[in-house]
């Protein structure tokens, strides 16, 4: 007969009552706490019941704080999510087919470029840049919803690289508009946000901020757009006529180009002031172009061999070589020239007034009298300084229709 001692029976005593133990719950007869409930009501009993915590050190100490208390987003990235979310529909994207010639001189459709645009009224007017569009044989607008529909032209203002484009959207198809805003009164690093198509990804964001004011862009020889918004905002090839907007969403430019070596953004994009765009286009949906006023005589840019020639008081401005009999320019009191020289193919008239400024713009070049007189209509009386013979005269001049006086 073997003997145990005291230890060796508590032990066994005690691995004994476990093992009853554990039969006991195999069998169903002992239920411990979840024991018999699915995960997932473990799980929602979990979220319901117990308070997440997340352990935060401050200043040595590790303090608890409910996960209910952390916002997800940051005041400024819920104001960028809300722009995006309200307007992204609003933004097309612009394709177009232009016309070439191949060897057998037969016109053949190819690809054109890309752009962007805003829908701004729900009948389907769409704003962009006269460049997205020129020379196209055809415009494509495409939506959000991957809907496309082909568009045409309604007005156009290169002057200000701005164009109306429509489309016919289904009836009863609701369209989101993006609202205009005000230019006037912005600020250099105000944040500005940018919504477009840059390199064909549709309704791309981009943020940055105001970087300049009043940037006169050169746009060609004779183009001259003033008023310029420069932003840092990313802007690329796709963007252009998208809209550049403010932090409640609301029109302030169009976006319409960048400086850079390389092709791609660099930190320099420029946008077309709003404020100018929304001074256009009811004239271009009324008449398809922008009536603008214009001193009705023959002006030449000065240049260095026809400042030395006449000996001029001035080396810059514009010379009146004739004005036109009778009209508002003569009765203001301007006075033409009147020893004829011929330079190259043309005649030009010695001995008028120089234009030196108008509306308050100098002008040195024919470009400056393009950008003075850009906002103004047929009919409007502008301030002008003439020099005369060495001495700066001020007159007042009514325009006349810029169309009519350089179509002659």
């Amino acid at each position: 007969m073997k003997l145990y001692s005291r230890g060796q029976l508590v032990f066994y005593s005690l691995l004994s009552g476990l093992l009853v133990a554990l039969f006991a719950i195999g069998l169903g007869l002992i239920k411990l706490p979840f024991f018999g409930t699915s995960i997932s009501t473990v799980n929602t009993i979990q979220q319901q019941s117990i308070p997440q915590i997340q352990l935060q050190q401050s200043s040595g100490n590790v303090q608890a704080i409910q996960t209910s208390e952390l916002t997800p987003y940051t005041e400024d990235e819920r104001e960028n999510i809300d722009v995006y979310e309200r307007l992204n529909e609003a933004v097309v994207n612009i394709t177009t087919e232009t016309v070439a010639i191949n060897w057998f001189l037969e016109p053949v459709p190819q690809d054109g470029g890309s752009g962007s645009g805003s829908i701004i009224d729900t009948r389907g007017y769409v704003l962009t840049n006269n460049h997205v569009i020129e020379n196209a044989y055809k415009i494509f607008i495409n939506l959000a919803d991957g809907s496309q529909f082909e568009g045409k032209v309604i007005g156009t203002d290169p002057e200000n690289d701005i164009a109306v484009l429509k489309f016919d959207p289904p009836k009863g198809m609701q369209l989101k508009t993006v609202p205009f805003g005000d230019s006037g009164n912005l600020k250099v690093g105000q944040k500005v946000l940018a919504i477009g198509n840059p390199f064909a990804l549709e309704r791309t964001l981009t943020v940055g901020i105001v970087s300049g004011l009043g940037r006169p862009i050169q746009t060609s020889k004779n183009i001259i757009i003033r008023d310029m918004i420069q932003t840092d905002a990313s802007i690329n090839p796709g963007n252009s006529g998208g809209p550049l907007l403010d932090s409640q969403g609301r029109m302030i430019g169009i976006n319409t180009m960048i400086y850079s070596p390389s092709g791609g953004s660099v930190g320099i994009g420029f946008a077309v002031p709003v404020n100018t765009a929304k001074r256009v286009v009811a004239e271009l949906i009324q008449y398809g172009k922008v009536r603008r006023g214009w001193i009705d005589a023959t002006v030449v840019q000065l240049f260095p061999a026809l400042v030395n020639y006449a000996k001029l008081p001035v080396s810059s401005g514009l010379l009146v070589s004739q004005t036109k009999k009778g009209g508002f320019a003569e009765r203001a009191g301007i006075r033409q020239g009147t020893e004829p020289v011929r330079y190259g193919n043309s005649v030009i008239y010695l001995g008028g007034d120089i234009i030196t400024m108008v509306d308050g713009i100098k002008t040195t070049r024919l470009a400056d009298l393009y950008s003075a007189l850009e906002d103004n209509k047929p009919g409007d009386k502008v301030n002008i300084e003439i020099n005369r013979n060495g001495k700066t005269i001020p007159l007042t001049i009514t325009l006349a229709d810029r169309e009519q006086v350089l179509a002659k």
